[in-house]
């Protein structure tokens, strides 16, 4: 009997540590879980989104358009575009003389039309009326009135010298531009500048995973650099004064 009390005792004993032992197992897995989730969590993205690629265009039918939703749509605005480019670019069409020509086609074409069912005893082509409505050109005014004055303020504000970080990023973005713009004309880089709103996007959207690292590295150096450069250069020049001083 007391063999068997001492085996039991054993027994009751092993199975108190393998519950102890499992619970300590189960609480570090559920430790490690939250951590990983925190990880994925701050996974680095590009420009610092939170969002998806189609909520940063919008999320309307601007975002479908762009990251090819629906393709037809996608490829019959690229192909506009490519075939207005090759008008002006390729066979060196004036706009006024485009328009010109579109028009006296389209006149010709409904003058014919109208007129062709007096020989077949036919009521004649009814054209309907056209007209522009109100609140859209309102609606279109007031955007670019309010995108006009936030423009001139964010240009005030950087050339009163309180940012210059912001001033020198302002500064080698239109000196860039201005190279671009000295290779080609205005509608050549208006054409590459749609031809990638509507390529560069989808392909990050479908890679994303991949480039992001590579960004997070690039975007590490550039802070590295622009840290001794504001330490050796910026830091030592003069600059405006700040608003508080001008409340003051």
């Amino acid at each position: 009997m007391g063999e068997h009390e001492e085996k039991h005792e054993e027994s009751l004993m092993v199975k108190l540590a393998e519950k102890i032992h499992g619970h300590d197992s189960s609480s570090d897995s559920d430790i490690d879980e939250p951590s990983e989730s925190s990880i994925k969590a701050k996974v680095f993205r590009l420009f610092g989104r939170e969002r998806s690629v189609h909520h940063v265009f919008g999320g309307g039918k601007s975002a479908d358009t762009f990251l090819w939703r629906n393709k037809k749509i996608s490829a019959g605005v690229l192909g506009v575009a490519t075939v207005i480019w090759v008008l002006f670019e390729l066979l060196e069409y004036h706009l006024l003389t485009l328009v010109c020509h579109v028009l006296i086609f389209a006149l010709v074409i409904l003058f014919l039309w109208s007129n062709a069912y007096a020989f077949i005893n036919k009521s004649p082509l009814c054209i309907r009326e056209v007209h522009i409505p109100k609140d859209p050109v309102i609606e279109f005014a007031e955007a670019l009135r309010f995108e006009t004055n936030l423009a001139f303020t964010v240009f005030r504000d950087i050339a009163s010298g309180r940012d210059l970080k912001k001033f020198l990023y302002v500064i080698a973005g239109l000196w860039i531009l201005s190279i671009v713009g000295s290779w080609c004309n205005f509608v050549t880089l208006f054409y590459i500048v749609f031809v990638l709103l509507h390529t560069v996007p989808v392909l990050y959207e479908k890679y994303e995973d991949k480039v992001d690292p590579f960004a997070e590295k690039a975007m590490h150096e550039i802070k590295k650099q622009y840290a001794v450069f504001n330490a050796n250069v910026l830091n030592k020049i003069p600059r405006g004064p700040s608003k508080e001083k001008k409340k003051d």
